[in-house]
């Protein structure tokens, strides 16, 4: 996996540099930015694969600066904190990060879950059998493309949201739990992936459904688990 650019952002240059260092050191290009308004700048002159984003900087926090990333672009967003509380993780999720690391962390954890959401985000969609088309009522899943439509208009979905829509989308009306999910998508055991979930499916919901309380494609199985309606 070399070739790959991630953008490292955080106030603290001692932990930007000290990222770098480990990133580097398997293979892959780092780009480094002090803040949120930093980092909009090098998108717009960098191609950049992922981004390492802490919460709170000067200027432009994590979090505002993901809500301006996301009107753009759906490159994986790995949030970086101090705070550990669920709450904190489920806003960072619901304003459109991919994954959710807490400070202190761990280089060996950190990695893996770049590795993951980088092999997820150039490879995503990507089948043995080659590309096909799935429809379901009115979305259309074209697996080549990696493009979902809704009743013929594009919906914009981050990484992580297209993955859970395919594997729903594939296996029409077959319930899949959390556990499975989270296993199946972010390709690594989950330790309590509800919250992480959850988020991402009420995020689908509000780009796919009419009324998400009452939606029509994408319906939770008490108990079970979540699937995607026939």
């Amino acid at each position: 996996m070399g070739g790959q650019t991630v953008l490292v952002v955080d106030d603290d240059k001692e932990i930007r540099e000290a990222i770098a260092i480990y990133l580097r050191n398997e293979g892959l290009n780092v780009l480094e930015a002090e803040d949120g308004a930093a980092a909009l700048d090098m998108l717009e002159r960098h191609e950049v694969h992922l981004i390492l984003l802490d919460v709170m900087m000067p200027r432009l926090d994590g979090l505002a600066a993901t809500l301006r990333i996301r009107e753009k672009r759906n490159i994986p967003i790995l949030m970086l904190s101090a705070k550990n509380e669920d709450a904190d993780k489920v806003l960072g999720l619901q304003v459109g990060a991919d994954d959710y690391v807490t400070k202190p962390f761990n280089p060996l954890e950190l990695i893996a879950r770049v590795k993951s959401q980088l092999r997820r985000y150039m490879t995503l969609g990507m089948y043995e059998g080659g590309g096909r088309v799935i429809r379901l009522n009115g979305l259309t899943l074209d697996t080549e493309a990696k493009e979902l439509r809704l009743n013929g208009e594009p919906v914009s979905l981050t990484p992580i949201e297209y993955g859970i829509v395919e594997l729903l989308m594939t296996h029409p009306g077959r319930v899949f739990s959390i556990d499975e999910i989270y296993e199946r998508v972010w390709k690594e055991p989950g330790f309590r992936p509800e919250n992480t979930v959850a988020v991402h499916i009420r995020k689908i919901r509000e780009k796919i459904e009419i009324d998400p309380k009452h939606p029509r494609y994408l319906k939770v199985v008490w108990g079970l688990g979540y699937k995607m309606e026939k």
